[in-house]
């Protein structure tokens, strides 16, 4: 085996978690591939005789690129920052060892809304510690600061998660589709203590709509259950969205809405409704052909 091929065996083996990184600080299958596929092209200029620790260089890498295109998104302000919605990772109920890859790689859709309010740097370094353990002297060299500087910058973004009380879903797939199966039960029914059953007393229910209006956002069992309709020539579409349960709702054969649903201590905590088209169109895209 020559080098080339030793160095594509090794980073096919790092190219999951580097996806991974990616994934959660870009909200975006797409740039997170395009960033780990930046990483080999890279590694196969440099080689790897100046490389001691290929999977932290690429980490490196993968880091340096994606702080790049978050501070190029707040540059360009294609998109006000606060109504940037992350890709959404949709799976079916059963899934296939590629669809099984992929979805190592969501996040709940809550915790990255939240993740793309950060400050670019701040985002770096709360995913890189927070979630992936890098040390802080590493992170430093890759935001260009002191390793003093790079904790305050993941201390602060982690009040910010904190503070926006992130939900954590049940891991129990079978029941979190049994409590979400009773709500589309109660929802078509128009069953408004059968919803209060079902709902957290504390649930919030988001609505975002992309780039064309402020999210919408209600609170409280009651309030959420009053607006609970079920669109007239509305058909539902059972999916895994970012690993929860979640739906693509069509109205009239055309897709209308995706749902996502976290579930905690058998009750409702979180509905968040996607109405941005592209996204919506995104899913919608992804699903066409196949089975219900």
């Amino acid at each position: 085996m020559d080098e080339t091929e030793w160095l594509a065996e090794r980073f096919e083996q790092e190219r999951p978690r580097l996806r991974a990184v990616a994934y959660r600080m870009l909200g975006s299958v797409a740039e997170a591939e395009d960033a780990v596929q930046d990483a080999w092209l890279r590694l196969s200029r440099t080689g790897s005789a100046e490389i001691d620790n290929l999977g932290g260089w690429l980490t490196t890498v993968v880091a340096r690129e994606c702080l790049h295109q978050l501070r190029s998104r707040r540059t360009r302000r294609e998109v006000p920052f606060d109504t940037q919605l992350p890709e959404l990772i949709i799976s079916d109920a059963d899934l296939d060892p590629e669809q099984e890859m992929l979805l190592a790689d969501a996040v709940g859709l809550a915790l990255l809304v939240v993740l793309e309010r950060l400050a670019p740097a701040e985002r770096v370094a709360f995913v890189l510690h927070d979630m992936f353990d890098l040390p802080f002297a590493d992170i430093a060299d890759i935001v260009g600061r002191t390793p003093a500087a790079a904790r305050q910058l993941a201390s602060r973004a982690r009040r910010r998660v904190s503070g926006a009380e992130v939900p954590r879903p049940d891991p129990d797939l079978a029941r979190q589709r049994k409590v979400v199966d009773a709500f589309y039960a109660a929802a078509r029914q128009a069953d408004f203590d059968g919803l209060l059953q079902v709902l957290d007393p504390d649930i919030v229910l988001r609505t975002d709509y992309g780039a064309t209006r402020p999210a919408s956002v209600v609170h409280g069992a009651a309030a959420v259950a009053a607006q609970v309709r079920v669109p007239r020539g509305g058909r539902l579409r059972r999916l895994l969205v970012n690993g929860a349960i979640g739906a693509l709702i069509t109205r009239d054969e055309q897709p209308y809405s995706v749902l996502v649903f976290t579930v905690a201590h058998d009750r409702i905590v979180r509905i968040d409704i996607v109405r941005a088209p592209d996204l919506v169109d995104r899913v919608a895209a992804a699903v066409v052909g196949r089975p219900d």
